[in-house]
């Protein structure tokens, strides 16, 4: 069975963010992702192949050895969704910011 994987899903797990933070500045095969961790190699595959299957990373053939390139694309997409709560937490704390001015000001009355 094939399902195909939730985004939100993959970059629950701190190795495949580690993944993708190793590939937000470069293009690297499998084997060179792999020796950044202290996890065997078939395990580094699994996180990259579901990586692969949410689309936050893309594969590129070269030569005999496979690429894995980071897609800005689909993260914004995450971005996009999240930024609604962003906003709305901010507002909260800016806030709780002002309550806060207020009641130090009142007792430095």
């Amino acid at each position: 069975m094939n399902l195909r994987r939730d985004v939100f899903q993959a970059i629950a797990d701190p190795t495949r963010r580690a993944i993708l933070l190793l590939l937000s500045t470069q293009s690297l095969t499998a084997g060179a992702i792999a020796s950044n961790f202290d996890t065997a190699r078939p395990t580094v595959s699994k996180h990259l192949q579901i990586l692969t299957a949410c689309g936050l990373l893309r594969q590129e053939q070269q030569g005999r050895e496979m690429h894995y390139h980071f897609n800005a694309e689909k993260m914004k997409e995450i971005a996009d969704f999240i930024e609604p709560f962003r906003q709305m937490w901010e507002d909260r704390f800016n806030k709780l910011e002002n309550v806060m001015k207020k009641y130090q000001q009142k007792n430095k009355e």
